[in-house]
């Protein structure tokens, strides 16, 4: 059984910078687990502390019941691919394969049936005597993963290994990823700033702020049931509509948008509703309404994206290590993103009408950030 297990994890670089603060969670035997967030949230740093590459701060990383803040990176049996992929350009793609496999002196018939099967797994076989400058992107993050795999590591680590493809070839590379886990079952960790990356290939999500865990959870549970602002404005493409709001006697008004809500207390809230949650009036849904002044006109094949404005205010609350601040735009026009189906066309510098279900929009603590 091989778990990985962050109890309490810090890192901090000098300056000081806290890159990981207090990071506890755990990920069980054979789970595919993503740690999501914006740049600089330190989940490639969380990464690194497991494969040994940065050294721990505070706390302690169990692997298998095995605490190995001071074993060495070589004998964690921890394999990582890293975003640029880091092969030998003068190496063959079989001897880029073998590698790991020849450091530990492995018996040739061995290595070669590994190697051999590795290729297989992967579609390389055709490639074997290619160099890397000689594959396209898709096939040498193939054999990079394949290098890793060989290994039959305990805990497998990639760090962004799709950044650098193409929007197809990364569709693509993301099914094979999901498949080749569900074959291997090996314990992975994926760090990404892609959200749908986030949603597609993992059990679980971890997702990060300024070094903080935010919200672990299921792909769709975190989506549905945001745990805080931050969570709800960096999940979901596009992103969640936020806007200040106001709590009188059980109502609740943001701009023209008026709904009751049970149990709250009057003051300031921060609103929340999905893009997809707005319908053009005239539809069954019920539900109070909202006047959006289009901007502009997204077709997309699938579906049309319409941005435009709200008489409302903008909201989001940006949340530090130590506290949370509610950041409100002063324009009395906030900015409003709603997806439609793909015959719906509505004419640039037109007024959209639209209707919510009240039982979808999200509320939030003015203050905190924290879901209501």
């Amino acid at each position: 059984m091989t778990d990985v297990v962050f109890e309490n994890v810090s890192k901090v670089f000098p300056g000081p910078m806290v890159a990981v603060d207090d990071l506890s969670l755990d990920v069980g035997d054979g789970e595919f687990l993503i740690l999501v967030g914006p740049s600089g949230c330190g989940k490639s740093t969380a990464l690194r502390m497991v494969a040994g590459l940065e050294k721990i701060s505070a706390g302690k990383i169990v692997v298998g019941g095995e605490v190995i803040n001071d074993i060495p990176p070589k004998d964690r049996d921890i394999a990582m691919v890293f975003q640029n992929y880091a092969l030998y350009p003068h190496m063959t793609v079989e001897k880029n394969l073998g590698f790991a496999l020849r450091q530990r002196k492995m018996p040739k018939d061995e290595l070669d049936q590994r190697v051999h099967s590795m290729s297989e797994l992967l579609g390389l076989e055709e490639l074997m005597k290619r160099r890397p400058g000689q594959l396209s992107g898709g096939q040498r993050q193939r054999v990079a993963m394949g290098r890793a795999l060989v290994r039959e590591p305990r805990v497998f680590l990639l760090d962004e290994p799709l950044s650098n493809l193409d929007a197809k070839l990364r569709v693509q590379m993301r099914a094979e990823l999901k498949k080749l886990h569900h074959r291997l079952e090996i314990t992975t960790i994926y760090v990404t700033h892609d959200q749908v990356e986030a949603m597609t290939l993992g059990d679980r999500i971890a997702v990060l702020s300024a070094g903080k865990l935010q919200q672990l959870g299921a792909p769709q549970d975190v989506y549905d049931r945001p745990a805080n602002v931050f969570v709800a404005g960096f999940i979901g493409s596009p992103p969640m509509n936020l806007l200040q709001g106001t709590v009188r006697d059980g109502q609740v008004e943001a701009g023209d948008l008026t709904f009751a809500r049970d149990g709250l207390t009057d003051g300031t809230v921060i609103v929340g509703i999905r893009p997809e949650g707005l319908r053009p009036v005239g539809d069954t849904d019920p539900g109070p309404g909202l006047a959006v002044q289009v901007d502009v006109v997204e077709p997309l094949g699938d579906e049309v994206l319409v941005h435009g404005t709200v008489a409302a205010r903008d909201a989001g609350v940006k949340i530090e290590p130590e506290e949370a601040t509610l950041l409100v735009q002063t324009s009395d026009r906030a900015a409003m993103t709603v997806r439609l189906e793909p015959d719906m066309r509505p004419a640039e510098r037109s007024t959209l009408h639209l209707h919510v279900d009240p039982i979808t929009v999200h509320l939030f603590d003015a203050a905190t950030g924290a879901a209501l």
